[in-house]
């Protein structure tokens, strides 16, 4: 009966997620689910839900809840992170500041200047957490969450001894977005896919045993499809495979597609899922609270359905021992040769009860890797810079970023990171 622990447990969509995929599959439903988070309100809203759950469901299924992870960690198997330091003041920070200086952030949680800091203020909180379970679930199996993954991983690597994987959707949203792209039932693809969290490629995507990619070159002359993934599409048009991650993000990986006002309207114009109206975004992350407290409170059923996040997989692969393979954020010892070793590459794995293990893919190709190392090398200042407290390394990390590079001088980085500085500084640790 394993034990799960989730941190961060206060999203309202999130952490509902997932704890309706535990309690979808008999290996893991029968244990227990510790939620945590500094949130008193949105966490007694949360246990109230999990409880429910559980009740609907009909399993022995014990919720704890926690403002305080060391109280709940101790025996976990299972901890699960995702979290978001400083909350809505620090994401609108890490928008507008850059902007000022001619950085437009689609989204700013993984790369830029926005990724950095973002990175600076969940990265320590992290390290704390990943203490803490060496300290007193050191078996335990850490699953992360937080963006900006590969440098949240990557420092887990170098600084602590714990078991660690880093999860993020876009492998197999994207592998679902492609099937409808060329009209195939998605139980129906198959798809081999590395490379770097969010910048990861297709090297093979098949339908029926046979390559799809000539059907997927078709639909790049269909106005109506290019026009939903004009980013994506391209980057395959110009360096001849899909990406990963979304157009939205993927504009402000490369240097390509947001240099200007104009660039970023004919390829990723803002659309209502853009962080742009900051009041509008919290008014209906209040209106999502608001309506699960009162569902709670009201005894109505509360729906939910196994979705196809690879957490619960994973969890049930090693509890079953039922291989489940998946696209997981990993140390790169050797895997993808020709990206740094040590970095943290997406690659295909296979969980069972022995663990995770990552799968060896081979070099790719160096175009790929080019542009994979363009986003390494930043993650690699920024880590380096949080472990020896060393800010210039910061200034250096945001200086490598291809769209600022593209956009901004020298001496104008500097002041942008003087002045993101200035505004994190109660919650920055270097």
């Amino acid at each position: 009966m394993p034990k799960i622990v989730l941190i961060g447990a206060g999203s309202m969509v999130f952490a509902k997620r997932l704890i309706g995929d535990i309690l979808t599959f008999p290996s893991l439903s029968n244990g227990t689910i510790a939620l945590v988070d500094i949130d008193e309100e949105k966490l007694e809203v949360m246990a109230g839900v999990a409880r429910r759950m559980a009740e609907q469901a009909k399993t022995g299924t014990c919720i704890e809840a926690s403002t305080d992870r060391r109280q709940v960690l101790s025996g976990a198997d299972y901890v699960i992170i995702s979290i978001r330091v400083g909350g809505t003041d620090a994401v609108v920070k890490n928008h507008e500041i850059p902007l000022k200086y001619g950085v437009d952030h689609s989204v700013a949680d993984t790369m830029g200047p926005g990724g950095v800091f973002y990175f600076l203020l969940n990265g320590p909180a992290i390290l704390e957490m990943l203490r803490d379970v060496e300290r007193l679930c050191p078996q335990a199996l850490v699953i992360q969450y937080t963006n900006p993954m590969a440098m949240n991983c990557w420092l887990a690597n170098e600084a602590t001894k714990v078991r660690n994987v880093g999860l993020c959707h876009s492998v197999q949203g994207t592998a679902f977005q492609l099937a409808s792209y060329i009209g195939a039932p998605r139980e129906e693809i198959a798809y081999w896919v590395a490379g770097i969290n969010h910048m990861a490629w297709f090297l093979q995507f098949l339908w029926k045993g046979r390559d799809a990619y000539p059907l997927l070159w078709q639909t790049v002359e269909n106005p109506e499809i290019y026009a939903r993934d004009a980013v994506r599409f391209e980057v395959l048009r110009y360096f001849g495979y899909f990406v990963t991650e979304s157009t939205r993000h993927m504009s402000e990986y490369a240097p390509y597609f947001r240099r200007t006002p104009q660039l970023v309207q004919r390829f990723a114009p803002p659309s209502s899922r853009d962080l742009r109206n900051w009041n509008e975004w919290a008014i209906r992350r209040q209106e999502r609270f608001q309506e699960m407290k009162e569902l709670v409170e009201s005894g109505q059923e509360i729906p939910f359905e196994r979705t196809h996040e690879y957490c619960t997989y994973i969890l049930n692969a090693i509890e079953t021992n039922e291989p489940f393979c998946f696209n997981g954020n990993v140390r790169n010892t050797g895997l993808i040769p020709n990206l740094p070793p040590g970095c943290v590459v997406e690659v295909p794995c296979l969980a069972m009860r022995s663990g995770v293990h990552p799968c060896y893919v081979g070099d790719l190709p160096a175009e790929l890797a080019a542009l994979n190392r363009s986003n390494i090398a930043v993650q690699e200042l920024a880590v380096k810079a949080l472990l020896t407290r060393d800010r210039e390394l910061v200034y250096r990390a945001v200086q490598l970023d291809p769209l600022t590079a593209a956009t901004v001088s020298l001496p104008d980085i500097r002041k942008m990171v003087d002045e993101l500085f200035a505004a994190h500084a109660p919650l920055l640790t270097l």
